[in-house]
């Protein structure tokens, strides 16, 4: 346990290197955080809650992800992925096996607000085009994982 919870970390903190840095991240971290993350789910939960919430937190992402490419083809007039990332995709994905359907949207949303805010703070005297989402959501689910670990969370796998 304590092994998954140590490769989980690390998994998550090269992502939020890589993407900070080089605007990209290795793919297969993505898949060690997704299955991790839903082995730690999985063994915090009935197996019958974790198929279901998993299928929740798929729905939420498919709605929110047509309405990000509404919103790319008719407001923006640019294309799906010039708004948003593959790895920003994959991150995703790979949280949306980690957590039960409410935790997964509290967080996924105090995930996007960290990220704005920190994009905010950090790129006050830079002008960057584009934003480390993945990067950014993945400091802060580390962040999330570690206050849950060292006790300052009570309830993490079942809002």
């Amino acid at each position: 346990m304590i092994l998954i919870k140590l490769i989980l970390i690390i998994a998550l903190a090269l992502v939020f290197i890589q993407d900070y840095k080089e605007r990209q991240a290795f793919w297969f971290l993505f898949l060690v955080i997704g299955v991790l993350g839903g082995v730690l789910f999985y063994q915090n939960t009935l197996p019958e809650l974790f198929l279901v919430s998993v299928q929740i937190n798929l729905l939420f992402l498919v709605v929110l992800l047509l309405i990000i490419y509404l919103y790319a083809k008719l407001k923006l007039k640019t294309k799906f992925l010039n708004t948003l990332g593959l790895g920003d995709l994959f991150l995703f994905l790979a949280m949306s096996v980690s957590f039960s359907s409410l935790s997964f949207i509290v967080l996924f949303i105090s995930a996007l607000i960290f990220s704005l805010v920190l994009h905010l703070f950090i790129s006050k005297n830079k002008k960057t085009a584009t934003v480390p989402l993945a990067g950014y959501m993945s400091l802060f689910f580390l962040i999330s994982y570690l206050f849950y670990w060292v006790g300052f969370v009570d309830n993490f796998y079942s809002l």
